[in-house]
């Protein structure tokens, strides 16, 4: 029983915020991102919160340009 415990918490404290999903997503598109955050994405990063992010990130780095492109090109 004490290893299971030792799994729950290990796999708890593993778990990665959104905010810090999304953060490894804006700095891997401008390819910024540090080999300490890579290693660190790849060790406890959820595959679903990295496609949840990308997307959100992709719709709102698209809708920028959009933007600023209309408010330009008027």
């Amino acid at each position: 029983m004490s290893n299971e415990g030792r799994e729950d918490n290990s796999t708890e404290k593993q778990k990665l915020p959104f905010w810090k999903t999304m953060l490894s997503v804006m700095q891997a598109s401008f390819g910024v991102q540090s080999k300490k955050n890579k290693e660190r994405d790849f060790a406890n990063g959820s595959v679903k919160g990295f496609i949840a992010a990308a997307i959100i990130f992709t719709f709102l780095f698209v809708m920028t340009l959009v933007v600023v492109v209309s408010t330009v090109l008027p």
